[in-house]
C-alpha cells in the first residue's frame, strides 16, 4: 500500500491545519458560531436551518475528523483527498457567494475576501491526493 513522501507532506500540512482549527472551535461561543454559520450558509444554504450552537459543534467535530483522517496513514489517500475536496469545495462556495469577498470579476478577492480565498490551496491539495498516485503509476508503466 505505501504512501509517498509527497502525499505524506500534503496530508501532514493540510491535516494538521484542519485538526488545529477544529480543536480551537471546541469551545466556540454561540455568537462566533453564528457568524461562521452565516458565511457557511452562503455556500451551503441548508446550514442556515441549524441552530448556531449545533453548527459550531458539528463544524468542530467535522474539522477534527477530517484533520485526523488526513493525518492517519490507515485512511487511503484518495478517500482522504475526497473528504478534503468536499470540505474545500464548501469553503470556496462560501467565498464565491458571500457579498463583498470578491472583486467585480467575481473571482479575485477583496481585502475582506483574502481570508477565505486562501483556502484554494486546500482544493489544490485535494486534487493532488485524489489523482496524484494514479498519474505516477501511468508514468512508471510508460517507462
Amino acid at each position: 500500500m505505501g504512501i509517498s513522501i509527497a502525499n505524506a507532506a500534503l496530508r501532514l500540512v493540510s491535516g494538521a491545519f484542519i485538526l488545529n482549527s477544529g480543536i480551537n472551535k471546541l469551545r466556540i461561543d454561540e455568537a462566533s458560531a453564528a457568524g461562521l454559520q452565516q458565511v457557511a450558509a452562503n455556500g451551503v444554504p441548508q446550514l442556515a436551518e441549524v441552530e448556531p450552537a449545533v453548527f459550531g459543534k458539528a463544524l468542530s467535530i467535522g474539522e477534527i475528523s477530517l484533520g485526523s483522517a488526513l493525518l492517519l496513514p490507515l485512511i487511503p489517500t484518495r478517500l482522504a483527498g475526497l473528504g478534503l475536496g468536499a470540505f474545500s469545495g464548501a469553503l470556496l462556495a462560501s467565498y464565491l457567494r458571500t457579498p463583498g469577498m470578491t472583486e467585480s470579476d467575481g473571482i479575485r478577492p477583496t481585502a475582506d475576501g483574502t481570508a477565505l480565498a486562501k483556502d484554494v490551496w486546500l482544493a489544490g491539495i485535494a486534487v493532488a491526493l485524489i489523482f496524484g498516485r494514479k498519474g505516477a503509476k501511468k508514468i512508471k508503466k510508460a517507462k
